[in-house]
C-alpha cells in the first residue's frame, strides 16, 4: 500500500480526466475509533457553473463555498435528511468544479468499518456515496478538510491507478440536469462498484376531489 499522498496539483485540472484517475487511489481517513482505508473503485465529476447537475451550477452560497475553494479540498454535504455524500475539489481556485466519491473497497481498517455498518457484507460496506461515507466516519466536520495535508485526517494517496483498459464510463446516477453526460466512471467487474439508477421524476399527488 503506498504511503504516498497525490499532491494538489493532481486536482488541478479539468474535472473530468481527474475522476477516471482517481480509480484505484487510497482514501484514508484517521479518527479516534480507527483508521480506515478504502481503495476507489467508482466516481462521478461535476464541473460547477458549467454543469445544470453541479451543486455550484447556481452560484456560490454557504453549502457549497467549499467548491470554491483550492483544489484538493473535500466537500461534504447532508442529502434526503440523512446521508452525507463527499466530493474532492478539482480545477483552479473558484472552478467549483468536484468529483463524488461513489464507492470503494475497504482494503484496511474492516473492523472499524464494521462497527459502523454492522450488518453490511464486505462487498456492500462502501458501495454507494453514503454507505462510504458512514464506513469512513466522514459527516459534516469533514467538510472543508484539506486532502493534501501530510499531517491532516483525510488524505488520499497514490495507490495503484485502476488499469485503464477496465474503467468504463456512463451517466451519473439519479440526476435531472445533464442525464446523458457520461462522467460516472468505474472500474469494470469490481464488485463494490453501485447499481446504475436514473433520474426517477417525483409524482405529485392529485388534489382531492
Amino acid at each position: 500500500m503506498s504511503g504516498a499522498l497525490l499532491p494538489r496539483d493532481f486536482f488541478d485540472g479539468p474535472v473530468d480526466e481527474i475522476a477516471p484517475a482517481l480509480l484505484g487511489r487510497l482514501l484514508r481517513h484517521r479518527t479516534p475509533e480507527g483508521d480506515v482505508t478504502l481503495r476507489l473503485t467508482e466516481v462521478e465529476a461535476y464541473a460547477g457553473p458549467l454543469d445544470p447537475a453541479s451543486h455550484a451550477y447556481r452560484g456560490r452560497t454557504p453549502r457549497n463555498a467549499v467548491m470554491f475553494g483550492p483544489p484538493g479540498f473535500v466537500y461534504v454535504y447532508f442529502t434526503y435528511g440523512m446521508h452525507y455524500c463527499m466530493n474532492l475539489v478539482c480545477g483552479p481556485d473558484g472552478t467549483s468544479s468536484a468529483v463524488l466519491l461513489r464507492a470503494g473497497e475497504i482494503v484496511d481498517g474492516e473492523d472499524t468499518a464494521r462497527e459502523r455498518r454492522p450488518r453490511s457484507s464486505f462487498r456492500d460496506l462502501a458501495r454507494g456515496p453514503a454507505r462510504l461515507c458512514r464506513a469512513l466516519g466522514i459527516a459534516r466536520d469533514q467538510n472543508g478538510l484539506d486532502a493534501c495535508s501530510p499531517d491532516g485526517p483525510l488524505t488520499v494517496l497514490a495507490g495503484e491507478p485502476a488499469d485503464p483498459g477496465l474503467i468504463r464510463s456512463g451517466p451519473r446516477t439519479g440526476v435531472n440536469g445533464a442525464k446523458e453526460v457520461p462522467w460516472r466512471f468505474w472500474i469494470d467487474g469490481d464488485p463494490t462498484v453501485s447499481p446504475y439508477r436514473p433520474h426517477v421524476p417525483r409524482r405529485r399527488k392529485a388534489a382531492a376531489p
